[in-house]
């Protein structure tokens, strides 16, 4: 579906547009046009409505300062579908948005077909910090505004905790005795749901032991697997029940009221609320190893970038420098849960919202991310982490033996693409 802003008049606005500096020259096979329609995609919504809304008063304010300018929506699915829509986008100028939000572990794939301008010289002194910043950045060039992030932390039941005389666990130690403790009491319960096709909940442990992506076979990296995956038991969460569990799956769980814990987002805040759990949880950051310590999260989320083929280059980055600004990151947030990427944005929602801290402590304490190299896309649709923390959990390979498969995996796909 697409929806057409037509420009209304706004002196005051246009004059601001017309003092602002130039942007950097339009690449070849784009142009830099100043009248017609600017094509912009964003990704579709279960809930489109309130995203709809803000994006929406962006683009009032932006043709308000451009009369000759109308802005055109397109809603495009999260599918995989979308690789293809992309592709034929860089391929073919005439099917070119001018600006496209898109994930940011898609970042690679993109960058190396080459479809998304560099901004680097627009975006240089923006509000964000260099670990966020990476998300959208390849060898020194920076592919878009990075638009919000998504950071988990570690959920737990208030209830739970006070009726059994827990305090929230400071290290890893402290979190699987916590969680061994509420199983053996509470045998109706997770002690942490936990699942092995949860990449993202398992990464941190990797990450806190000093272990990465790309040496899954390194003696830090087994030491983190060796602790995500010894969470998945009879004594914590049962690996016949857990091992096929995703990320979706442990926030289920939790917010049913069936688990004590949970590694969760900041995005999952409504689906707790909207169940058992709901005013019986807390949260803090997810801990490291060393007591006091926070494990590094996965700062996922998505940009907003320039296409190579956009016919409308300097007005393309001043749209995508307003709704990736302060203003419409705020409302994002209030609309739709989306945590900001500029550091102001965010200090500001906290004063209002105790529920943001353990999340912004986490990112304070920094945070990590996938491999930008368009291997990862083979990695991640080819469940090579999942396979390693599932063959671990239930048995069927060792920790050594599944991080060594696990690794040579990682090894060929980074090395082929």
């Amino acid at each position: 579906m697409k929806f057409l802003y037509c420009a209304v008049a706004g002196a005051a606005l246009a004059a601001l547009a017309a003092c602002a500096p130039p942007s950097t020259a339009p690449t070849s096979g784009g142009g830099d046009d100043k009248t017609g329609t600017l094509r912009v995609w964003l990704y579709d919504e279960p809930n489109r409505a309130p995203k709809e809304k803000v994006v929406g008063e962006a683009i009032k304010e932006f043709t308000a300062a451009h009369r000759d300018i109308r802005v055109e929506v397109s809603y495009i699915p999260t599918t995989p579908a979308r690789h293809e829509k992309f592709k034929g986008a860089f391929n073919d100028p005439s099917s070119s948005p001018d600006v496209a939000e898109y994930g940011n572990t898609d970042l690679a794939e993109y960058a190396a077909a080459g479809g998304f301008t560099d901004l680097a010289a627009d975006l240089r002194g923006v509000d964000v910090n260099a670990d966020l910043m990476k998300s959208a950045s390849v060898d020194g060039k920076v592919y878009g505004l990075p638009w919000f992030i998504g950071v988990r932390a570690l959920y737990y039941r208030t209830d739970v905790f006070e009726e059994l005389g827990l305090k929230p666990p400071t290290s890893v130690e402290e979190l699987t005795r916590t969680a061994r403790t509420i199983r053996e009491k509470k045998p109706d319960l997770y002690g942490i749901a936990v699942g092995g096709e949860y990449t993202f909940g398992a990464l941190p442990f990797v990450w806190a032991a000093g272990g990465d992506i790309t040496a899954l076979d390194s003696a830090e990296s087994r030491r983190g697997v060796q602790a995500y995956t010894g969470l998945l038991s009879d004594a914590v969460c049962p690996p016949q029940a857990c091992a096929s569990l995703t990320g979706g799956k442990t926030v289920e769980l939790f917010a049913s009221g069936k688990a004590a814990m949970g590694i969760l987002g900041n995005f999952s805040r409504s689906a707790v609320d909207a169940g058992a759990a709901a005013g019986k949880y807390q949260v803090v950051p997810l801990p490291g190893f060393e007591p006091g310590s926070v494990a590094p999260a996965f700062a996922g989320g998505n940009n907003l970038g320039v296409l190579r083929n956009a016919r409308h280059r300097t007005l393309a980055t001043e749209f995508v420098k307003l709704l990736g600004g302060k203003t419409y990151q705020t409302k994002m947030y209030e609309a739709m849960g989306n945590l900001p990427t500029l550091t102001a944005a965010r200090d500001e929602l906290a004063a209002k919202d105790a529920f943001l801290k353990p999340f912004l402590d986490t990112v304070a304490r920094g945070t990590r991310f996938v491999p930008v190299h368009p291997g990862w896309v083979k990695i991640d649709n080819g469940k090579v982490i999942p396979t390693m923390l599932q063959k671990a959990a239930t048995g069927q390979a060792s920790v050594d033996e599944a991080t060594t498969e696990a690794a040579a995996s990682v090894k060929t796909a980074l090395g082929s693409s």
